[in-house]
Parts: structure tokens; C-alpha cells; sequence
């Protein structure tokens, strides 16, 4: 019998019923009723060609047939329970890898990470820096952060908005623009690399930078920034992504929501 036609629910009636040696008992475990459990039973005697239970005047026997897989049976589905096992383990580690630009884990994601661990001394997380799209299956990773439009193909929530601040530093700042991939400015006093320079090169007073508000809050708090304008609604935030596998694990859910509220 090729492997895709095995009868499995028949076969875990066929070993529950056999270890209770009673329709009754064996429907009470698998939550359903007898009758269910006669049915099953009876469709899997027709698949296999033989009989599996004779009733007697002292109640439900196996016959040869019966008896002669149960061994095999019964160490197959302790396989499975095996397997089970060992897809789920990765699910309960607690070792996170995580893809994230190098401004937003310096400037949000440390601090969020470390917040998040102090409530569990057993995690660990790997980081990865990175600005482009990325490989899940090559990296191994768990999940990404990226700046972008939206979610894109993979499962994703958005942290932060949209808007982005004009911000400058307290003295001695220039009024022409500091660009950087996420803002193009025109005739630029400075081209950088990421955000995070940006905000560094506006505080020292080398220009104007127009960057995500989730980078910048904390300077604008404590005034080592100051804002020079109305905030742009850009439509670029930041997105926690990941495919549809890794998303589905407990431990990216958690820490999704951990990170997202």
C-alpha cells in the first residue's frame, strides 16, 4: 500500500479499540461516539481484506489478523509522537535570529530587546544587520524589521507610524539637508548612510535631517534634537516580517506582540 493511501484514522481506532478491547471505551477516548468507532473499524477491514474483531460470549476479541500488526502499529505511532516532538522543539527554543537595519536596533530595537529579556533570563537573540531584503531560508532567521511601503509578500505588523520628523541640532545648524537612502534631499550639505547618521550629523549641527519619529524620540525628549518643522507622513515605516512558517511559531508571536505593543 503506498504510503499516501494508508488509512491513518483508521489505524489509531484500530489501536485504540484494541487496547480497550470495547468499541465503547474506545470511542470515549477518542471523543467520539461507537457507532463512529464500528464504522472506522469496518472501513479499515474492507481497505486491508481481512477482520480485525470477532464478537464472543465473553466480548470483543482480536483475531490473528488483528493482533499480528499491533506491535508495529503501536511503535509507529510512537514515530510519530517522536516527530511531533522534534518539529516542535525549535518552536520552544529560546534563541530568536532577527534582521533588522543598524540604526533602528541601536536606537529602538536594543532597548526593546533588553526590556523584553529582563522578563525572561532564558532568551537570546541574534542580530543581523541588514538594509535590503534578505533570504529567511539562507539566513535561518526568524523574523526582520525593514522600512518599507508595507508588508510586502510575507506576514507582517507595522511598529511606529509613518511620519517623519524634521530635526536639527540645538546651535550652529545649517538649513540645507543631510540625505540618506530614506529621504533623497535636493543639493544635500551631507550623504549618509542610514537614519542613524543622519540624526548623529543633524545633532552636531551639520545640517537638517528627515527621518522616521520612532528614531528619534528619545532626542527630542531629552533636547539633544529639536524639531524644525511639521512632521511628513513619507508612508514608509517600519515592518516586523517574516514568512508564513517562521510567523506562525509561538516565539516569533510573542515576541511580534512584545515588540508591537
Amino acid at each position: 500500500m503506498k504510503r499516501t493511501h494508508l488509512p491513518l484514522n483508521g489505524l489509531r481506532v484500530l489501536d485504540a479499540a484494541a487496547r480497550h478491547l470495547s468499541f465503547t471505551r474506545a470511542a470515549d477516548e477518542l471523543a467520539v461516539t461507537p457507532a463512529a468507532v464500528g464504522q472506522q473499524i469496518r472501513a479499515l477491514e474492507d481497505t486491508l481484506g481481512v477482520v480485525l474483531f470477532r464478537r464472543t460470549a465473553r466480548g470483543l476479541e482480536l483475531t490473528p489478523e488483528g493482533e499480528a500488526g499491533l506491535e508495529a502499529l503501536r511503535h509507529g505511532f510512537l514515530c510519530f509522537e517522536d516527530a511531533v516532538r522534534a518539529m516542535q522543539s525549535g518552536q520552544s527554543s529560546k534563541v530568536l535570529t532577527i534582521a533588522a537595519p543598524r540604526d533602528l536596533t541601536a536606537r529602538w530595537l536594543a532597548g526593546r530587546l533588553s526590556a523584553i529579556a529582563a522578563g525572561d533570563p532564558e532568551l537570546r537573540f541574534h542580530l543581523i544587520a541588514a538594509d535590503e531584503p534578505i533570504d529567511f531560508t539562507e539566513a535561518n532567521l526568524d523574523l526582520a524589521i525593514r522600512l518599507m511601503v508595507d508588508k510586502g509578500e510575507h506576514e507582517g505588523v507595522r511598529v511606529g507610524g509613518t511620519d517623519f520628523c524634521k530635526v536639527a541640532g540645538q546651535a550652529g545648524e545649517s538649513e540645507r539637508w543631510i540625505a540618506w537612502p530614506g529621504h533623497a534631499a535636493p543639493d544635500p550639505v551631507l550623504r549618509v548612510a542610514d537614519a542613524g547618521l543622519a540624526i548623529d550629523a543633524a545633532a552636531r549641527g551639520l545640517g537638517r535631517a528627515l527621518v522616521p519619529e520612532l528614531l528619534v524620540r528619545s532626542e527630542l525628549d531629552s533636547g539633544a534634537l529639536r524639531s524644525v518643522g511639521d512632521s511628513v507622513d513619507q508612508g514608509l515605516g517600519y515592518w516586523l516580517v517574516a514568512p508564513t512558517p517562521q510567523w506562525r511559531q509561538a516565539k516569533v508571536k510573542r515576541l511580534v506582540e512584545q515588540l508591537a505593543a
